[in-house]
């Protein structure tokens, strides 16, 4: 059966319940009209059978038959002697040859189904064959029916196929019923989604009262919407705070602009660069940080290779220019992780950036091994602390979203885009690790967790403890 796609399920589901419905009560049809035959023909069978013995018990004892051979209007029989010769018949069958060719053994009867012949062509009939035992030998009684037909009655055949076609019908409409009353929540659930759009996209489909496969479509569905508010709400709000970081410096670059245009005599070009380039330096990190959350949020592949801790820290702390604030580095060797050597080095600098905004004097910088029970290389641990005022507990999962400052609680300068923290954490996240505030003493400790990289963490560690223990 070639099924249209564009059918829809109920229709579908309705013809297949037709069809296997057909197939089944025909089946059942065929099955119970062959039983009803094979019960018929072995009764026939069994009532022709004793008519033949009383003809050939009779034969055995006078010679011959008294009055009629047969006491059924259709049965027929022939009384056949020892030389084939048929003696005596029904009235149907005087003047014809014997009805059958076969014979009985001296114990038993023989059937058969026998067609055309005395019978006339296109008629079959049960012939049975019994012996009769005569002074001269043995002499062979014919008995026979006509046959039933497979049908075997037309009454009982229409009420057979009637019983079908009622029982076809039923099957169709109960599974059209059963598949319509079961598809009405998702019909109720495709009309809210039709209404659903984005500027209702806080509305749910409805949920129905039994516990089933459609129940739980749609709770996937009101989940899957919710999510998807709270990334719009997020993204309208990513949007809003990223056209103010941005509209700030492009203000400030306007302010001079306008200045130097309405008094150019009061203005140089050098002087008008020099005051316009920190807004222009601020406008390019935001625009960079904006390019990299970006990227993230996209799954860019990470190219991930073995990196040494250690020697990212030290090189870090080279590139940057020396200041007011004293940088403490306290560096466990040999523990490597694998990683985008690139974005941990961006992960790095947003840290010790931050730091660097809200130390008073100095940032620690930790590298360390920590065990773990479920990762046999261990953990490798960073930590980046400043000796600010620090993070309030209850904050300290805000400065992780994007565009949030603590800058009025720090008392600090916005110097920052906002989005540092929010990069360090998901680039901390991409490599299977994290990145959280912890309690400290003073100030804020930032600390990233990574898994080890197994075989060069353990060889590294396995060396540098050689090399300790032989000093």
């Amino acid at each position: 059966m070639k099924v249209n796609r564009n059918d829809s399920i109920i229709g579908r589901i309705t013809a297949f319940c037709a069809v296997v419905s057909i197939l089944l009560c025909t089946l059942l049809a065929i099955i119970l009209l062959n039983a009803v035959h094979r019960y018929a023909s072995s009764a026939l069978a069994s009532e022709t059978r004793a008519d033949g013995g009383r003809v050939a018990a009779t034969v055995e004892t006078r010679g011959h038959v008294p009055g009629p051979l047969a006491q059924q209007p259709q049965r027929n029989v022939q009384v056949v002697d020892h030389q084939g010769n048929v003696v005596e018949s029904t009235p149907a069958l005087r003047g014809k040859p014997r009805m059958a060719t076969f014979t009985a053994d001296r114990q038993n009867t023989t059937q058969a189904v026998v067609c055309g012949g005395v019978f006339g062509e296109g008629n079959c009939s049960i012939v049975v064959a019994q012996s009769a035992h005569r002074p001269e030998g043995y002499w062979t009684i014919y008995s026979s029916s006509p046959a039933i037909p497979m049908y075997v009655d037309s009454g009982l055949a229409a009420l057979v196929g009637g019983s079908a076609i009622v029982l076809i019908t039923s099957i169709t409409y109960l599974g059209n019923r059963i598949v319509t009353a079961a598809l009405r929540p998702v019909n109720a659930i495709r009309r809210e989604l039709d209404e659903i759009n984005a500027s209702n996209i806080a509305r749910r489909v409805p949920v129905p009262a039994r516990r089933d496969e459609i129940r739980e479509l749609a709770d996937t569905i009101n989940h899957t919407l919710t999510r998807l508010d709270a990334a719009m709400t997020q993204q309208r709000q990513f949007a809003s705070d990223a056209s103010h970081d941005l509209r700030s410096p492009i203000t400030a670059i306007h302010a001079e602009l306008e200045d130097a245009l309405l008094a150019p005599q009061d203005t140089s070009v050098s002087s008008l660069s020099s005051t316009i380039m920190n807004s222009v330096k601020r406008l390019e990190a935001i625009v960079c940080d904006l390019l990299t959350i970006t990227k993230l949020d996209a799954g860019a592949p990470a190219v991930n290779t073995p990196v040494d801790l250690a020697a990212l820290v030290e090189e870090e702390c080279q590139m940057r220019p020396q200041g007011t604030k004293k940088f403490l580095c306290h560096l466990e060797r040999g523990i490597q992780v694998c990683a985008d050597r690139q974005r941990l080095g961006r992960l790095l600098t947003n840290l010790l950036d931050n730091a660097d905004r809200h130390a008073d004097s100095t940032i620690t910088i930790t590298v360390r091994h920590e065990p773990d029970s479920h990762r046999p290389a261990g953990i490798a641990v960073l930590e980046v602390q400043d000796d600010g005022p620090g993070v309030d507990p209850s904050k300290r999962e805000f400065v992780f979203q994007r565009f949030a400052r603590l800058d009025e609680a720090r008392n600090k300068d916005a110097g920052g885009s906002g989005l540092g923290l929010p990069i360090a954490r998901q680039i901390a996240e991409a490599a299977c690790g994290s990145l959280r505030i912890e309690d400290s003493a003073r100030g804020a400790r930032f600390v990233l967790r990574l898994p080890c990289h197994a075989q060069d963490d353990i060889t590294a560690r396995s060396a540098a403890h050689s090399a300790r223990g032989s000093s």
